[in-house]
């Protein structure tokens, strides 16, 4: 019976370069659940992620220059 590429990444091959990459450290699992969205969705909850931290740095960057015009 032929694995799903979602098998693969959370049970790879012994010997495999999956296996490799789970034995340096990368999180195999944040790849496996992304295969759960379709490609559009991908994006979609990328574009979200990098939206939310451009929020952050610019709540950050307001925030440092109220504390340094504050006497």
């Amino acid at each position: 019976m032929k694995r799903t590429p979602r098998e693969k990444l959370l049970n790879p091959t012994p010997g495999s370069k999956i296996a490799a990459a789970r034995d340096f450290g990368i999180d195999l699992t944040q790849l496996a659940e992304n295969l759960k969205y379709t490609a559009a969705e991908r994006i979609k909850r990328n574009d979200d992620a990098v939206n939310s931290v451009r929020q952050f740095a610019e709540a950050v960057r307001i925030a440092k220059a109220k504390q340094r015009s504050e006497p």
